[in-house]
């Protein structure tokens, strides 16, 4: 693994981590990777634990960092649905090993 300097605010592990390596995100994330596209009622109630003000600034974020796309339809009354950009979709591999990971030592983890 390539030695990076974790102390700098241009460290990539910290700018690229920071924006989805939080609870809400990768949940989101692999919800819609799961369901492909989800309007915002779908993704919470499958996380009926979340505040509707995190699961929008979540989505939000996650639009701004080009993880997700919204895409509005003129209709009434108004429907939106979120999915996974391609740049999204190429992390699920990632996230996925790390789901894996987490299952094999959430024990060793948990202590």
């Amino acid at each position: 693994m390539k030695e990076l300097d974790l102390q700098f605010p241009t460290c990539p592990i910290r700018n690229v981590l920071g924006r989805f390596a939080d609870k809400w995100s990768l949940l989101i994330l692999c919800n819609l990777h799961t369901n492909g596209k989800m309007r915002y009622t779908e993704i919470r109630k499958a996380m009926p634990d979340i505040s509707q003000k995190m699961l929008t600034c979540t989505l939000k974020q996650l639009q701004n960092d080009n993880l997700l796309k919204r895409k509005a339809y003129a209709e009434i009354p108004p429907r939106v649905e979120y999915s996974l950009t391609e740049l999204g979709a190429s992390l699920m591999p990632i996230i996925g090993k790390m789901i894996e990971w987490g299952q094999e030592h959430f024990e060793d983890v948990t202590k």
